[in-house]
């Protein structure tokens, strides 16, 4: 038995050789200048390396599932039309998000129509389901991961400041939960709770009081998928200061949001108005409002405020109509601790960088960053929105959370970018009951559901956010900073997520009827070529004014310039795609993948939980070697 010991040690060493070290450049972007490659963190003082970076900067990108390494845009129906949903108004396709000759990352959204048959588990039959708006969603669920560290994103927001209805975010999740994908979210976001309590076992999936958490889950651990909200866009008209924000705060403006449970359950403020921290006390002596319960010690700086008008979600008792079930059981409270800061115009004209710097778990904190005019040490302002002084507007410390007892997040989190239309979000509120209160920019009747100007902008313009580029940056100084070392990969074996995936996977792919056409969460395995071509500069290649694609051949050894060529030929159309055509397609060169070659292979460099306890099975039915007789008695 001991030589077989000996030979799982040996694997795991093996597999798991310098996890200990930080070996960056797995997916870090060749483009990413040299100069952007280490940053400073603005609480600490301390180098902080470059694990990840997309500049975005190769044009003609595309992100459908199996396109891309790094990214996933969904095609389905944003499922949050239910009793704790935003109703959104949508159909996430992926054929709105791809790279622009000028370097960026574009996410349209369009006015078009999106018809499916959707079954009734209620009523036991199939309805015509519409919605007529579509948008974009990239994620890098499964596939790049981190916690803990700092990331910047530079964008432009869509649509105009001043007309409410877009929705867009650039946002974090725990991979235990596939953002849209209600199943894998259910009693699981936005849990960040490491503590048993019975009480509320029952709401939390994965508890602390768990025995056994099963599919590769460690005992004891209480998980969840957190989200920390980078940013939110809400637009509307710049009439007045909306009330009960302190300073005041006007359309347009962002959200800087941790969203946690277990939430605060008693004496909660009320919505659109400021948490009362204190009693008030009439001159009689008589106490007129008592002091709310909510976060102390939280930090807001400059032109920023306590959001007032969401403090968060009773997730309860689901109806039979709902896409998930919840017993009485399984309810909870999820808090939204966030804060509004004014932005103007020019952040919907140019771009502009926001930044966060996380430390995760027990002892550590959340801090927002944005570009304003830094006036003193103490003092800053948004002004016309064009300032370039990094200013920190909002804080959140680990111990602001010790009056439920959640943490600061410690999951494994991915990469969200997406833009919204909700009716719950930067819509009318105020619509006469005459209104016939439906959401399609081409029926006259409904346009008393929109602000004046929405479906003008969104038929008239381009309507889309643009992304320059996304780094994530992080520390190998443990001792540096507060809160727990920093880490990358969605499985991580003190967080491990993708046995649990893999366990449920039904729970992360989409409803019936776009299910029959996927054979697990994300397809396995990333297109190498294949996409169709006339050029090699479709490909990433480089042409040739001298030489015609038709001497190109997949056979040939050399390998052309760039990260790819055009190839004619005959190509197998699949075994049902009716034999072979003769035409041309992209094959790309050694390192480089996607339909058109355009992306370098990215990829963790450490092995993940799953991984280590799949390699150490090998082992496992061994036989145990003995030594023979005669050698023993030599």
């Amino acid at each position: 038995m001991k030589i077989q010991s000996l030979a799982v040690s040996l694997l795991i060493s093996l597999l798991s050789f310098n996890q200990s070290n930080f070996v960056f450049g797995g997916w870090i972007d060749e483009d990413t200048p040299e100069d952007k490659r280490v940053t400073t963190s603005f609480i600490d003082g301390t180098k902080y390396d470059l694990v990840m970076s997309d500049e975005f900067n190769v044009p003609g990108r595309t992100f459908t599932d199996g396109d891309d390494p790094t990214w996933t845009a969904i095609d389905k129906s944003d499922d949050d039309a239910s009793a704790a949903g935003g109703g959104s108004l949508q159909f996430y396709n992926s054929s709105m998000i791809s790279t622009t000759k000028d370097g960026y990352l574009e996410i349209q959204s369009v006015i078009g129509k999106t018809e499916w048959e959707h079954f009734d588990i209620v009523k036991q039959e199939y309805k015509k389901v519409t919605k007529n708006f579509k948008s974009g969603m990239l994620q890098s669920w499964n596939k790049f991961c981190f916690t803990g560290g700092i990331i910047e994103v530079d964008v432009i927001f869509p649509g105009d400041a001043y007309i409410g209805g877009l929705w867009p975010a650039i946002w974090l999740l725990g991979n235990l939960g596939r953002a849209t994908y209600e199943g894998s979210t259910n009693n699981i976001w936005p849990w960040s709770y490491n503590t048993c309590n019975r009480k509320l076992q029952g709401a939390q999936t994965v508890s602390a009081c768990n025995e056994q958490n099963h599919f590769g889950l460690n005992s004891f651990e209480g998980r969840g998928a957190t989200e920390i909200d980078l940013i939110e866009i809400m637009t509307g008209p710049a009439d007045a200061e909306l009330a009960a924000t302190a300073p005041y705060v006007k359309y347009p403006y962002a959200d800087f949001t941790l969203q946690v449970a277990p939430g605060i359950t008693e004496n909660r403020p009320q919505s659109g108005s400021q948490p009362v921290l204190k009693d008030t006390v009439t001159a009689s002596g008589f106490t007129e409002f008592l002091a709310e319960q909510w976060y102390q010690g939280l930090e807001l700086e400059g032109n920023t405020t306590i959001n007032p008008y969401f403090y968060g979600t009773y997730l309860g008792e689901t109806k039979p109509q709902e896409p998930v079930h919840r017993t009485k059981k399984q309810v909870f409270q999820a808090d939204a601790i966030g804060a509004m800061h004014q932005i103007t115009k020019s952040h919907f004209q140019t771009m502009h960088t926001f930044r966060l710097e996380w430390q995760p778990g027990p002892g550590g904190r959340l801090d927002w960053f944005t570009k304003d005019y830094k006036v003193n040490s103490t003092y800053h302002k948004t002004g016309d929105g064009k300032g370039q002084d990094w200013v920190k507007a909002f804080t959140i410390k680990d111990e602001s959370l010790n009056i439920t007892g959640a943490q600061i997040p410690i999951e494994p989190s991915y990469l969200i970018f997406n833009t919204g239309i909700s009716s719950t979000w930067g819509f009318p509120y105020d619509v006469p009951d005459s209104c016939a209160k439906c959401f399609d920019c081409n029926n006259a009747t409904c346009a008393c559901s929109f602000y004046p100007g929405f479906c003008n902008m969104m038929k008239q313009s381009r309507v889309a956010m643009y992304i320059d580029h996304v780094r994530v940056y992080q520390s190998s100084n443990h001792s540096a900073h507060v809160g727990s070392p920093h880490s990358l990969g969605c499985d991580p074996v003190e967080y491990p997520t993708r046995e649990f995936i893999k366990g449920h996977e039904y729970e992360y792919m989409r409803a019936a009827p776009f299910v029959f056409d996927d054979k697990g969460p994300l397809k396995k395995k990333i297109r190498i070529g294949g996409g169709e071509c006339k050029t090699n500069s479709d490909c990433g290649g480089i042409d040739d004014d001298d030489k015609d694609i038709s001497s190109n051949s997949s056979s040939s050894s050399d390998e052309s310039k760039g990260s790819g060529k055009c190839v004619i030929g005959y190509f197998d159309q699949g075994i049902f795609g009716g034999g072979s055509i003769f035409a041309s397609r992209c094959e790309c060169n050694k390192g480089y993948v996607g339909p058109k070659c355009l992306i370098a292979d990215k990829k963790d460099d450490e092995p993940g939980a799953m991984e280590l306890r799949s390699s150490t099975k090998i082992f496992h039915n061994l036989p145990t070697p003995t030594v023979p007789i005669l050698l023993v008695s030599a």
